[in-house]
């Protein structure tokens, strides 16, 4: 009867612990496979970004890259409706693409599968937060899987010239009155003063990205 308990409270463990190991689960499986930077085992600072096309949106656009060629940079972001991190940090996108909208474009991508995050639900979201970005919705995950995207939120700064100039976290901390170092914001006034990021690459912390392999 003990060995029984002692197993039924082992399991119990485990399962409360499910949703941490799934949000840092992502970082063991870089270190196995041997990342090409120290936070990303696909892409690499300095890399042009990998095209997409015809994707569609909540405002019921199809979406592509090129679409954007005019913007001097672009924030390419990985969310999802279903992803606890992702909310926390939707307030925080939605002011900086305000700040910065005549300068940098704002694209926002789920490739989530989960009956949570489908485009209509996705619609639904966004127009509750108000997103004053397109958000788009990748089926076939290529978008987030050519850029080595791991969890959500995972933010990819492009320059002019559509070059991976910084990839990681928005931030340092989920709590926006602890947060210290301001990593994408940062990026972003280096490149759009023609500067290079002092900080180019950080982890990426979230809900990991569930793909279909």
């Amino acid at each position: 009867m003990q060995v029984r308990k002692k197993a039924l409270m082992w399991k119990v463990a485990v399962a409360a612990a499910g949703v941490a190991l799934a949000i840092v689960a992502f970082d063991v499986v870089h270190l196995a496979a041997g990342p090409k930077t120290k936070f990303n085992k696909v892409i690499s600072i300095g890399d042009s970004a990998p095209d997409w096309a015809d994707l569609p949106g909540t405002d019921g656009k199809r979406h592509s890259l090129a679409d954007y060629r005019e913007a001097q940079a672009m924030v390419v972001v990985f969310i999802c409706n279903h992803c606890p991190v992702a909310k926390m940090y939707e307030d925080r996108l939605i002011e900086f693409s305000r700040k910065y909208k005549n300068k940098v474009q704002v694209l926002a991508i789920c490739v989530s599968h989960n009956d949570a995050d489908k485009l209509e639900k996705m619609k639904a979201r966004a127009s509750e937060k108000g997103f004053p970005f397109p958000y788009l919705y990748d089926d076939s995950q290529k978008s987030a899987r050519n850029l080595g995207a791991t969890a959500t939120p995972h933010f990819f700064l492009l320059d002019s010239q559509r070059k991976i100039a910084y990839m990681g976290a928005f931030d340092d901390s989920r709590d926006p009155e602890n947060v210290e170092k301001h990593y994408l914001v940062d990026a972003v006034d280096a490149v759009l003063a023609g500067e290079e990021p002092r900080i180019k690459e950080s982890l990426q912390r979230g809900c990991l990205i569930d793909y279909e392999f």
